[in-house]
């Protein structure tokens, strides 16, 4: 069985870069077109495996060429796929803006990812009942999303999720069973029902003890440029980034909580295994796509000895 087991999505990327993001109404040209394997999900599992990771995936794709090709490059970098099904219909799509600056915005169409239902679990159950880390995010079914958690936490698993895209009323007994939340700093204000900003290290921390209190004994902020505050219990930590050029910001939050997961089941400490994830997302916005941007060991272990902080 996998050490590290992803429950979640796959959708294909259809992906136009723009001078910048349009205005509404606005019709802009852009440069460059092309599409990606990616999802929260798939993007997780993808990045962990090519990371040396020990990784299955459980989701749903559809009974198109885009499905076909999704589960295959899932199979390409090691990833066990037998838990992802194809059923009737279209798999997932994901319409994605990258602007010159790096800066993105997308659109989903979830297809095949809704089809992927609590009772489906029971037959990936063996391989939640075995697992050292959970993966999971919210663009599959929010109950399906707290099934995998509730099967997963019994046995010891450690259950990470990024609670992306941000829902407006995410089960509430879903961070009672979470060990480790780790939020971007939009997602992060919308759970408490503030206002997306850039946030300061005291901002992050603030946040991170109020989500602390909804459940979840760890927080991990993902603050892009400014690295990541790990909030422990009650140790806080700031984990700075790399100063690197930004070539595209889609996934790199996946990239982190894959690279996250596997530093973990290596027996990495949280903070070890934070300094490796900010690592890891350092190398994949330095180039475009979702799962095309995720880096390999040696990339990240190679990369470090130049990186500048």
């Amino acid at each position: 069985m996998a050490a590290i087991v992803v429950v979640g999505s796959l959708n294909m990327d259809l992906v136009a870069v723009v001078p910048r993001l349009p205005g509404p109404g606005e019709t802009l040209l852009g440069s460059q077109y092309f599409t990606a394997h990616g999802g929260k999900g798939a993007n997780q599992a993808y990045a962990a495996a090519k990371l040396g990771g020990d990784v299955a995936m459980l989701g749903r794709v559809g009974s198109d060429e885009y499905g076909r090709q999704m589960r295959a490059n899932l199979q390409a970098v090691g990833c066990d796929v037998t838990g992802v099904e194809a059923v009737d219909g279209s798999s997932g799509l994901a319409m994605i803006l990258v602007a010159e600056s790096g800066q993105n915005s997308i659109v989903v169409v979830p297809g095949a990812n809704h089809r992927l239902l609590p009772g489906d679990l029971e037959r990936g159950d063996a391989r939640l009942a075995q697992a050292q880390i959970v993966l999971l995010q919210l663009e599959s079914p929010a109950e399906t999303v707290l099934e995998a958690a509730r099967r997963a936490k019994p046995h010891g698993a450690q259950v990470i999720l990024d609670p992306a895209p941000a829902l407006p009323n995410p089960p509430p007994d879903l961070f009672k069973l979470i060990d480790v939340l780790t939020p971007n700093e939009s997602e992060a204000a919308h759970l408490l029902g503030r206002q997306a900003r850039d946030l300061t290290t005291d901002d992050a921390a603030s946040i991170a003890r109020k989500l602390q209190s909804l459940g979840p004994p760890t927080v991990i902020v993902k603050m892009g440029s400014q690295g990541c505050l790990l909030a422990e219990g009650r140790k806080l930590r700031q984990i700075p980034a790399p100063s690197v050029t930004v070539a595209d910001t889609t996934a790199a939050g996946d990239v982190f909580n894959a690279a996250l997961a596997v530093a973990r089941a290596e027996g990495a400490s949280l903070e070890k295994a934070c300094e490796f994830a900010v690592r890891a997302a350092a190398v994949s916005v330095t180039r475009f796509g979702a799962q095309p941007s995720a880096p390999s060991r040696d990339e990240v272990t190679g990369f470090r000895k130049t990186l500048k902080y």
